[in-house]
C-alpha cells in the first residue's frame, strides 16, 4: 500500500474520530457489561450473558441505532468522494487516492452494516422470547380467572337456593346474588317467603373475609425473564470501523 493511500485511510478514520468526539457519542449500559477506554472513547466488549430480557433489548437497541447512525454518516461521505471523482478527477495520483478513499469507506460500510445485522438478529430474538413470556402470563391469568368465575357462580347459586328455602343468609351474599342478578334474587326472595319451615336455617357468608389478590403484569414478567445465553459481543462504532479502516 502506498504512502498516501495510508494516509488517506487514515484520514478517513481520523474524521470519524472527531465526529464521535464532537457529538458526545456514549452509551447508557449496566453495571456488570466491561468497559475499557480507547484513545478516550469508552467501549463495550462483552455480551449481556446472565442479562433480564427487558435490559437486554434496551441494550441491543441502542447498539442498532448508534450503528444505524454512523452508517449515515459514511454513506453521505461516501457520496462527496464519489461525487469529487466524478467532477474533479485529478492526475492519476489523486484519483488512485480518491478510489482508496471509497474503498476504505466502503469497507468500513460493509463492517458496519455486518455487525448491525448480528445485533438486530439478536435483537429479534429477543422480542420472541418477550412476546411468548408475555402470551404465557396471560393465557395463565385468563385460565385463573376462568376458575375463579366458575367458582364465583357456584356460589351465587348456591345463594339463590339457600334463599329459596327460605334460609337466611348474610346480607352480603345477598347482596352478590342482587348484584348478578335483581331477577334471579327476587324469585329466590318470593319462593323463600312461601316455604314454610318451622326453624329456619341460618348459614355464614359463602365469601368469607374477600382478599383483593394483585395479578402480575405481564410486562413486567416478559421484561424480568431471563435473556438467556447466545448474546452477541457488544462492540463500540469505533472499534468496528477502526479495525475496518485500518485493515488491508
Amino acid at each position: 500500500m502506498s504512502r498516501l493511500r495510508q494516509q488517506r485511510r487514515f484520514a478517513v478514520v481520523l474524521r470519524f474520530l472527531i465526529y464521535m468526539q464532537g457529538t458526545h457519542y456514549f452509551f447508557h449500559k449496566k453495571d456488570d457489561i466491561n468497559k475499557r477506554s480507547v484513545n478516550g472513547f469508552i467501549s463495550i466488549k462483552q455480551g449481556c450473558e446472565n442479562m433480564k430480557i427487558g435490559e437486554a433489548r434496551q441494550i441491543y437497541r441502542d447498539q442498532v441505532h448508534a450503528y444505524r447512525k454512523q452508517k449515515s454518516v459514511l454513506n453521505k461521505q461516501l457520496e462527496e468522494v464519489r461525487s469529487r471523482m466524478q467532477h474533479m478527477p485529478g492526475d492519476e495520483e489523486q484519483k488512485k487516492a480518491y478510489e482508496s478513499e471509497a474503498a476504505t469507506l466502503q469497507l468500513t460500510l460493509d463492517a458496519l452494516d455486518e455487525k448491525e445485522s448480528e445485533y438486530q438478529e439478536y435483537l429479534d430474538q429477543l422480542t420472541e422470547k418477550y412476546c411468548a413470556y408475555w402470551n404465557t402470563e396471560v393465557a395463565k391469568q385468563q385460565k385463573e380467572a376462568g376458575k375463579e368465575a366458575a367458582a364465583e357462580m357456584g356460589k351465587i347459586m348456591e345463594v339463590a337456593r339457600r334463599l329459596m328455602k327460605g334460609a337466611i343468609v348474610p346480607a352480603s351474599d345477598e347482596k352478590k346474588l342482587m348484584e348478578f342478578s335483581m331477577d334471579m334474587y327476587q324469585v329466590a326472595k318470593n319462593i323463600g317467603a312461601m316455604a314454610r319451615q318451622e326453624k329456619k336455617d341460618k348459614y355464614e357468608s359463602l365469601w368469607g373475609e374477600e382478599k383483593k389478590t394483585e395479578q402480575t403484569d405481564p410486562r413486567e414478567t416478559a421484561e424480568n425473564a431471563d435473556a438467556g445465553t447466545g448474546a452477541p459481543e457488544i462492540v463500540d462504532v469505533s472499534d468496528t470501523m477502526l479495525s475496518a479502516g485500518t485493515a488491508e
